[in-house]
């Protein structure tokens, strides 16, 4: 029975298991992101958090007990230097877990455990564009530069249909005069074909 025992074992020695989170530390403290078993990134997360936690806060003490728990002294100027600071307020939750699949070669449960300070992209901001309705979205312009020109167009075109009438009518006026004056000019002619007739019969 497992009584009082926490975490895992991961089939180790209690000496070969602390050597294994003291050298996973040492690679997640300089990389700030590493990849591993699911297993282990978990049980990393509860053995390199309350390191962090002593980490921001420099002093003789906190040196100490990180230094006796990594046995590393780049690994503890690292985190007092680097990682402590960049935590500032963040009360825990230091790493964050992320399963990505299985191994190829033993089907193991792989997961990405990383520092969440060293690893928080922001999204890019987009451009808001705003939403086109069928009656207010469309642009004004197109609506009113056309109905001008259409109104231009007929405008135009009213003009020629007043001036062709006005061109046909003068035509029309000078050709009823031309015959007017022809017909009185036969007219003329009648008259005085008439009246030499008259003239002859008179004189026989």
């Amino acid at each position: 029975m497992r009584h009082r025992v926490k975490g895992k074992g991961l089939s180790r020695t209690p000496a070969h298991r602390k050597a294994t989170f003291r050298a996973l530390t040492k690679a997640l403290v300089k990389e700030h992101r590493i990849v591993t078993t699911v297993t282990k990134a978990k049980e990393l997360r509860r053995f390199v958090e309350p390191l962090i936690t002593r980490s921001k806060e420099d002093n003789n003490l906190n040196r100490k007990e990180v230094f006796s728990a990594l046995q590393d002294k780049e690994t503890v100027k690292s985190l007092f230097a680097e990682v402590g600071p960049a935590a500032g307020d963040r009360p825990g939750g230091y790493t964050r877990v992320i399963k990505i699949g299985h191994r190829q070669g033993d089907g193991a449960e792989m997961a990405v455990i990383e520092l969440v300070d060293f690893n928080d992209v922001q999204p890019e901001a987009k451009e808001t564009k705003k939403k086109k309705t069928r009656r207010a979205g469309k642009s004004s312009t197109k609506k009113a530069t056309a109905p001008a020109a259409i109104e231009e167009v007929a405008v135009d075109n009213e003009a020629e249909n007043v001036v062709e009438p006005i061109e046909n009518a003068s035509e029309s006026n000078s050709v009823t005069e031309s015959t007017k004056n022809i017909i009185e000019t036969l007219e003329m002619n009648d008259d005085s074909a008439g009246e030499f007739s008259q003239k002859d019969s008179d004189e026989e």
